[in-house]
């Protein structure tokens, strides 16, 4: 019997509207009920999920959530932090000047926002603020905090342009950061010990949940460590397609209410 799921949201457990359909609501609803922990896993930050959380009653005293591509798992009753692995300010230098080098935008967040330093701020900027809720400020590269602690990093742009510059990142910066494309156009840079996988690891230790209880479903790169993790990955029909070979398991996509269906085939049964 599965334990816990973590499920990602966008493209996941939200519909391409970033609604929670009344047919997936009520099959985490019934699984809550027989005791299945529910987790959103995603790479959101805190504030791009607390209205979900309030929403789906996901905030009662055992629940958790694990935002920022893995890098907070948290407790969503009492703020309780049980990992927290963030980049620092030498890490912003260093990828600020790389961004330069390679002609990209980039923007970066703390606790609180979402920033940028490009003058010409990106659409994709926007669109990551709008998304998630989350306020967004302009500031210089002189302006960003000696003590800054960024759960992420991002560069982004158009998907022709933005997989130009995956290729000419150095080997020795990808060796030092976990980097996984959460969207054509945005490639997301953490602490190298960050990920959706090592974050659900963590949180079922704690919870005393064995692998094989663990649950996740998702659709994109970020996801791809949690589905090699988990008892049983789940791919969505929309997932890329090395999701897919590393599921164990393919349901509907995320416009067809996926999520409901994998959880009434596989956990209410």
């Amino acid at each position: 019997m599965y334990k816990l799921i973590a499920i990602d949201m966008d493209g996941t457990l939200l519909n391409d509207h970033h609604e929670v359909t009344d047919e997936v609501r009520n099959a985490l609803d019934e699984a809550r009920d027989r005791g299945v922990k529910i987790v959103l896993c995603t790479g959101r930050p805190l504030a791009g999920v607390r209205r979900y959380l309030k929403d789906l009653r996901l905030e009662d005293e055992e629940d958790y959530v694990i935002a920022y591509n893995g890098a907070i798992v948290q407790n969503t009753h009492t703020n309780e932090v049980v990992f927290k692995q963030s980049l620092g300010y030498d890490d912003f230098r260093s990828l600020h000047e790389l961004s330069l080098t390679l002609d990209t935008p980039m923007h970066f967040f703390d606790a609180e926002y979402l920033y940028t330093t490009n003058k010409l701020i990106s659409p994709y900027t926007v669109h990551e603020a709008f998304i998630t809720q989350i306020p967004f400020r302009h500031c210089t590269v002189d302006e960003v905090p000696a003590d800054i602690a960024m759960p992420k990093l991002m560069y982004i742009d158009e998907p022709e342009r933005l997989d130009r510059t995956i290729a000419a990142i150095p080997a020795e910066i990808n060796d030092k950061y976990m980097m996984v494309k959460s969207a054509p156009f945005y490639l997301e840079i953490l602490h190298r010990e960050v990920s959706k996988g090592n974050a659900v690891k963590r949180l079922s230790e704690k919870l005393g949940i064995k692998r094989e209880e663990v649950m996740t479903i998702g659709d994109n790169g970020n996801d791809l460590s949690m589905i090699q993790f988990a008892g049983c990955g789940v791919a969505m029909e929309n997932a890329i397609p090395m999701v897919k070979e590393a599921a164990d398991y393919h349901t509907k996509s995320n416009n067809e209410h996926g999520v409901a269906h994998v959880i009434r085939e596989l956990v209410l049964v």
